[in-house]
C-alpha cells in the first residue's frame, strides 16, 4: 500500500493537516487483509525523526508501516508534494531491492502516491492498482476553483494531468462511489473496464451502539459533526442551518469536533471564520467547537448525539457518517457526499442539500422532533452498515478485485 501524504501512523493523528478518512481507510483495509494471512506494508513519506523508518503495527504480525525519506525532513502539504515524488519512488525502489522484498502488487491511494506507485511497479515489473479517493477536476468544479488564486493554492491543473496519466498506467482501480466513475468520464474523458466500485468500510468492533461513557462537560442534547477543518467540510453551511434550528428546537446544542491538535495557519483561519459566524449569530452558548477528538472518545460522542450531520459541500465518500451509523445514531448526509449513493433517504438516513439553509435546517428539525422516525432510521442504518460495510467484507471485495486484474493490462478508452 502507498499513502504518501499526511501523518500515517498505527494510531493515526486524525485531524492533523491532510490526515483524515484516507489514512483510516488504508490502515483498516490493510489490517483486514492481514487477517487473511496477507503480509501488507504501508509505504509513506518519512518527515518526522521521532518516528521509526519501519514500524510494526502492534498486535498484527503481518502489517508494517514503512517510511521513506524524500525531500526536506519536515511536513509538506499534499499540494506541494509533486516535485519530490520521483525522489520518493527512487528511494523506495532502493529500499525494496536492498531488503530483497518481493511484493505481489502495489496499491496506491490518492494522486501523490499514484505517481510513486507507477514508477516503482514499472521498475520492479509488478502490477499496480489505484484508488483516487478524491478527483481534482471534481473538487475544482465544486469549489469554483478556476481562479488564479485557487490554482496557486491547489495546483489543480497539475493534479488533473497527473491523475489522467495514472488512470492509463494502472492494471485496475477502485472508485469509492458511482459518481467518481461518472466524473472520470465527463471531466477526464476516461473510461475503463478495469474500474470497480468498492466503498470504504467501518470498524464495527470500535463503533457499535452499546452504551459508552460520555464527556460530562458537553450538553445532554446535541447535534454532532466531526471532520477535518477544511473549506469543503461545510461548517459554514451547518452553522447557517443551525441558526434556524435553534429558533425551532429550544435547548438543542451543536458540537463540532475535529481538526489538528496543533492547527496550522490555514486551519486557524477557518476556525476564526467559524468563530465569527458563531458570534454574529449569537450562538456562543449553543455551539461547542471542541477541536481534535482522540479515538477513545469518538464512540461516546457519536452515541450520545441526538443525530449526526455530514454537511460537506465536497466529500469523496464520508466515513464519519458510517461510524455514526455503526453506533446507531440517526444521520443526515450531504447529497454531495459519495456515501449518499449507497444510502436510502428516509429509510437509513436523511439525504439533503446542505447549501440550502431551509432544506438542511428542516431535515435537522424533523429528526429532532420526530423521535420515532429518528429511532427507526438509527436502527436501519446500523443494520445496513453491519451487513455491507464491515472492513472484513470490504477486504474480501479487494481480494477479488486483485485476482481479477492482476494479469490484465491497462484498459483505457479515452480520446484525450
Amino acid at each position: 500500500m502507498l499513502s504518501t501524504h499526511g501523518y500515517v501512523d498505527s494510531e493515526p493523528q486524525l485531524g492533523r493537516t491532510d490526515t483524515g478518512g484516507q489514512v483510516v481507510y488504508v490502515l483498516q483495509l490493510s489490517k483486514a487483509l492481514s487477517k487473511h494471512g496477507i503480509n501488507v506494508d504501508i509505504y509513506t513519506r518519512w518527515f518526522d525523526k521521532s518516528r521509526e523508518s519501519v514500524e510494526h503495527v502492534l498486535g498484527d504480525g503481518n502489517l508494517r508501516i514503512v517510511r521513506i525519506r524524500a525531500g526536506p525532513m519536515k511536513f509538506v502539504p499534499k499540494e506541494e508534494l509533486y516535485d519530490i515524488m520521483p525522489e520518493l519512488a527512487d528511494n523506495m525502489i532502493e529500499f525494496i531491492r536492498k531488503n530483497e522484498l518481493n511484493y505481489d502488487l502495489f496499491h496506491a491511494h490518492y494522486v501523490d502516491a499514484g505517481l510513486v506507485a507507477v514508477i516503482v511497479a514499472k521498475a520492479l515489473g509488478k502490477p499496480v492498482f489505484f484508488t483516487s479517493h478524491s478527483l481534482g477536476a471534481r473538487k475544482r468544479e465544486l469549489m469554483n476553483g478556476h481562479s488564479e488564486e485557487m490554482e496557486k493554492k491547489y495546483r489543480f491543473n497539475q493534479r488533473i494531468g497527473e491523475e489522467k496519466r495514472i488512470f492509463r498506467a494502472v492494471n485496475g482501480q477502485t472508485a469509492t462511489a458511482k459518481a467518481q466513475i461518472q466524473v472520470m468520464k465527463s471531466l477526464y474523458d476516461f473510461q475503463s473496464e478495469n474500474t470497480v466500485i468498492i466503498p470504504p468500510g467501518v470498524d464495527i468492533e470500535a463503533f457499535h451502539p452499546e452504551e459508552a461513557s460520555g464527556d460530562s462537560e458537553l450538553p445532554a442534547n446535541y447535534i454532532f459533526c466531526l471532520s477535518r477543518i477544511d473549506e469543503s467540510k461545510g461548517h459554514e453551511v451547518l452553522l447557517n442551518a443551525f441558526d434556524l434550528v435553534k429558533q425551532k428546537v429550544p435547548g438543542i446544542h451543536l458540537v463540532i469536533g475535529g481538526g489538528s491538535p496543533a492547527p496550522k495557519p490555514r486551519e486557524v483561519n477557518l476556525l476564526n471564520r467559524i468563530g465569527r459566524i458563531i458570534e454574529e449569530c449569537g450562538m456562543h452558548d449553543l455551539v461547542h467547537v471542541i477541536g481534535y477528538v482522540p479515538d477513545e472518545k469518538m464512540r461516546a460522542l457519536y452515541k450520545r448525539a441526538k443525530l449526526f450531520v455530514l454537511p460537506s459541500t465536497f466529500e469523496p465518500f464520508g466515513m464519519t457518517a458510517l461510524e455514526a451509523m455503526a453506533c446507531g445514531t440517526p444521520t443526515i448526509v450531504s447529497q454531495f457526499a459519495g456515501i449518499a449513493e449507497f444510502l436510502h433517504h428516509q429509510k437509513d438516513c436523511i439525504i439533503t442539500d446542505p447549501t440550502s439553509q431551509e432544506e438542511f435546517s428542516a431535515a435537522i428539525v424533523e429528526l429532532l422532533e420526530n423521535r420515532k422516525l429518528a429511532e427507526r432510521i438509527g436502527r436501519t442504518g446500523l443494520a445496513l452498515v453491519r451487513e455491507r460495510f464491515s472492513w472484513e467484507a470490504i477486504a474480501e471485495k479487494h481480494m477479488e478485485f486483485y485476482r481479477d486484474f492482476m494479469n490484465r493490462p491497462p484498459d483505457a478508452k479515452s480520446e484525450s
